[in-house]
Parts: C-alpha cells; structure tokens; sequence
C-alpha cells in the first residue's frame, strides 16, 4: 500500500505540476500578446506589405518585386508546381518542418511532430507562397512601411533561411505541397513553444518598426492588434 500511496502522490504531483505549466504559459501568452510594441512613429509609406493567417498561423506578405527586392530571384518561380510568373504578392512564413510537411491538416498531427515540435527537437522551414491578389479582410491586413523599414524586414527573412556552400538559400524537394504556387526552403533556428510560427511573424514586424506584441506563440495576438 506504501508503494502505491508513493506512485498517487507522484502521479498527482505530475499532473498538478503540468496543470499549473500550462495555464502559467496561457496567462503569459495572454498578458504579453495584448502588451504592445508600438510602431515607429512619422514615417514614410513607401511599400504595402500584409500580415495573413489561415485561423492559427501567420504570414509576412511582401510584393515580389519593388525597387528594394526581388523575391523572385531568390525563390524562383520554377520552384513551385505551376511555374507561374505572373504572381504580384508573395507570403513567407516560418515554421516545424515536421508541421509543414506530415501535417496538411490538424486531424492528421500525430503525437510525434507535436512533442517534437514542442520541445525544439525537429528542424524548421521556411513556407513561401505566391499569389496574384491580397484582399484585405479580418484575415489579411495591410500595413504601409518604408523603404528603410522594408530593408531591416529583408535582413530578419533573409536571416532565416539556411544556405548551402554557394550562399544560396536551400529548396527542399517534397511532394507535400500546399497546391500549385508555393514551396519549402530550410531555415534557421528550431521550432519550441516558446518561439512559434506566430512568435517569427511578430518578430518580423518588431524588425521592421511595426506594431506588435511583446510576445505571442498565436495569431491570435498579432491580429488583436489589428482588427
């Protein structure tokens, strides 16, 4: 009986102690996500960028190409299935490689990418996907920038991404698509709860002088600044 009193306790202890993790880390998510980062204040509006979400991750939606950049040259078109050329926007996020590639959709996580994805134990990827319009809606918001803030935003994705010898960015082969218009690249740094998908987008806009949170692991809070 001592022996099984032993195991309770630790059982119980365990679940507590996970119990109080958790709404620890739900309460910090709320407070700092609703905490704001206040943008750069009397700057020009030279370029249109947008933040997009799918309901839980974010995007960074930049033009492919303006007088600063050109996105094309760096992920060229012949890297997605269709091949267009066409495409005037072009969204990047960042992400679990795991997620990206075995998840298409939640009913298909297994217990495996989200325990690796938790706690930093898979590698990450860059998602890239071209379109020909950006309409605005709860989901997709635009924000007006400088060309100077429209640089430091390049430097934080280009610093992203994993290169080969050459100092390319590396485009990795998969037939875990999304449809015709987008494609995956390795990138740096490793997925966790404490630095999402949502974590890097909010980041990208602290980059480039725009309002954000001090810290969000969900969409949710970069678009309560927003909507």
């Amino acid at each position: 009986m001592t022996i099984i009193k032993k195991i309770q306790k630790i059982t119980l202890r365990t679940v507590l102690g996970v119990v109080a993790f958790v709404a620890l880390f739900l309460l910090a998510a709320f407070l700092l996500s609703v905490w704001t980062v206040k943008k750069e204040p009397g700057t020009p509006t030279d370029v249109a960028i947008y933040i997009l979400t799918n309901g839980d991750h974010t995007d960074i939606v930049v033009p492919v190409k303006n007088q600063v950049m050109d996105w094309s040259k760096k992920m060229p078109y012949q890297n997605t299935v269709g091949h267009d050329t066409t495409a005037k926007y072009l969204a990047v996020g960042w992400g679990d490689k795991g997620f990206y590639l075995n998840t298409p959709t939640w009913s298909q996580l297994k217990f495996s990418t989200a325990f690796k994805a938790a706690f930093a134990l898979s590698t990450s990827a860059i998602h890239a996907t071209y379109y020909q319009s950006m309409p605005e809606n709860n989901d997709c918001k635009k924000i007006m920038i400088s060309n100077d803030q429209y640089k430091r935003l390049i430097t934080f994705v280009n610093d992203s991404f994993k290169r080969d010898v050459t100092g390319n960015v590396i485009n990795i082969k998969t037939n875990a698509n999304y449809g015709t218009s987008d494609a995956f690249y390795e990138a740096n740094r490793k997925y966790n709860m404490f630095y999402t998908c949502n974590t890097w987008a909010n980041n990208a806009l602290k980059a480039c002088g725009q309002t954000a949170c001090v810290w969000t692991p969900f969409d949710r809070g970069i678009f309560y600044h927003y909507r």
